[in-house]
């Protein structure tokens, strides 16, 4: 028979045994799925019906890679996500054979050009803005950029080191999101905003109350510049924080100060702050503890109850308001959310942000409170609108997420982010290199001030600051374009009340 005959007895054998497993295989699915009584597809189609499970599983990945136009793709489009991922890489940005973005979508800004805009020694520099200035520690912000909140637990160690790292050579500043500050915040030697959720972390005592004691503790580092107390963001309004416990590491439980591998989960609202008095208090507190400028993060249901908020600043005086303002809009965030709360509820930054920065100039705090603007702000157009609204900063997360590598998975909730961002698996970690991705951070937020500034430069203005809401026409709902200084008149700057 000769070696060759008995190699092919050999594959025939192994074939027939591997016709007889796999049959075997669909044997058993096929009564696992019959007696099943949990899906009715996989019940009335047995084993076929499991396909409708992996191709609604790969359906992510083929509409991403596959289908989607460049401008499609939800929450951020193909072309967002290349235009940061070249800034990150310090690449080109500049594009050939026109532009593919849609200009008669409604909410398009179209920025105004001017017709002797500023030669090149003309531009002006962008001036440190101080925060809190009758703080005994006032902060003298260098840039009109900076990362939002992301929680050391909400994303991983390495991804917390580079932000860190990169925000230090860009010189911007960081937000440490509700989940306390780590070593790794620290590591970078940037700027840092301690944010304050609702349940208190880092700065909780044993019954998960504000800690003056721990509030000292962080205040004394030098990194620290800022408090934010978060009332709400947008991607869950009205709902506390969500950190599933398979993310509750026993470092991430030490720093926040909560049990291990329990999901976390935080109140609706501050306790002691159920009433707009009651609020200001809390804020005075943290500012006379800590001696640091001290603000507010919150997503708008409605302008209105605002009022009251202002009305009670008005009665205390100009240094009872905080010292700033972060506003974000409901379009959801980096956090885990029931989708109701993502979808349904919380003002659009788009309406959002001129509300409050109306409400706060018509009660002449213009230079009391600065605002700062947070949603969905990753590319220049996005961040230099805000400005021409009146945002005095623009932070974001997901820009700077994109910087890291994040390709959109969809898998921040879970502890399996591919790229090494959002989870603690130590495997997928490994994915993302602190000493390559900090540069990357620091290139992307260069390359939105440096955008920014060109912006700036064709309306005919020095530098970003100096735009107005006469720069930018807004497209409406039937394809026409309109100044949005018409659509929402600025409110004169007063002198505090």
């Amino acid at each position: 028979m000769g070696w060759v005959g008995v190699v092919l007895q050999a594959l025939a054998a192994l074939f027939i045994v591997a016709i007889g497993v796999a049959a075997l295989v669909l044997a058993v699915l096929f009564v696992l799925d019959r007696t099943q009584t949990g899906d009715a597809i996989r019940r009335n189609y047995p084993v076929i019906g499991r396909f409708r499970h992996l191709f609604t599983t790969l359906g992510e990945f083929f509409r991403q890679y596959f289908f989607a136009m460049d401008r499609e793709e939800l929450p951020f489009n193909r072309a967002q996500r290349n235009w940061v991922d070249a800034a990150s890489k310090g690449t080109g940005n500049t594009l050939a054979f026109g532009s593919t973005r849609p200009m008669n979508l409604a909410g398009t800004p179209i920025f105004m050009n001017a017709a002797f805009p500023p030669l090149d020694d003309q531009f002006g520099t962008t001036e440190p803005v101080v925060i809190g200035p009758h703080c005994r520690t006032p902060y003298a912000a260098p840039s009109f950029f900076n990362i939002s909140g992301m929680s050391y637990g909400a994303i991983s160690r390495p991804a917390v080191r580079a932000l860190s790292r990169g925000a230090k050579m860009a010189g911007i500043w960081m937000n440490t999101g509700e989940g306390g500050l780590s070593p790794y915040h620290l590591e970078g030697g940037c700027d840092i905003v301690f944010q304050i959720g609702t349940a208190k972390y880092g700065v909780r005592d044993a019954q998960g109350n504000l800690s003056d004691e721990k509030l000292c503790e962080v205040a004394a580092h030098d990194a620290v510049r800022m408090f934010e107390i978060k009332l709400s963001q947008g991607a869950k309004p009205g709902k506390g924080g969500i950190l599933p416990g398979d993310k509750v590491t026993p470092e991430i439980a030490e720093i926040r100060g909560i049990p291990v591998g329990v999901d976390s989960i935080s109140p609706n609202r501050h306790r002691e702050a159920g009433t707009w008095g009651e609020l200001l208090d809390l804020i005075a507190h943290v500012r006379e503890v800590t001696g640091k400028p001290t603000g507010i993060k919150t997503c708008l249901g409605s302008s209105d109850p605002w009022e009251e908020f202002f009305a009670e600043i008005d009665r205390r005086g100009p240094d009872s308001a905080p010292d700033f303002i972060t506003v974000d809009g409901g379009e959801g965030g980096t956090g885990a959310a029931p989708m109701p709360l993502m979808d349904l509820v919380g003002m659009p930054l788009r309406e959002a942000l001129v509300r409050m920065v109306d409400l706060r100039d018509r009660h002449g705090l213009h230079d009391r409170i600065r605002i700062v603007a947070s949603a969905k702000l990753v590319n220049p157009s996005d961040v230099a609108w805000a400005i021409c609204a009146g945002a005095d900063f623009v932070t974001t997360a997901r820009g700077f997420m994109f910087a890291l590598g994040c390709i959109q998975a969809l898998k921040c909730n879970r502890n399996t982010c591919p790229t090494g961002v959002t989870t603690h698996n130590p495997r997928l970690q490994a994915g993302l290199v602190v000493e390559e991705k900090d540069r990357r951070v620091a290139n992307y937020a260069r390359a939105i001030i440096r955008e920014v500034e060109t912006i700036a430069h064709s309306v005919g203005v020095a530098e970003p600051r100096l735009m107005r809401r006469r720069h930018v026409r807004l497209v409406q709902a039937d394809g026409r374009s309109v100044q949005m200084n018409e659509l929402y008149p600025s409110v004169p700057t007063q002198a505090p009340q």
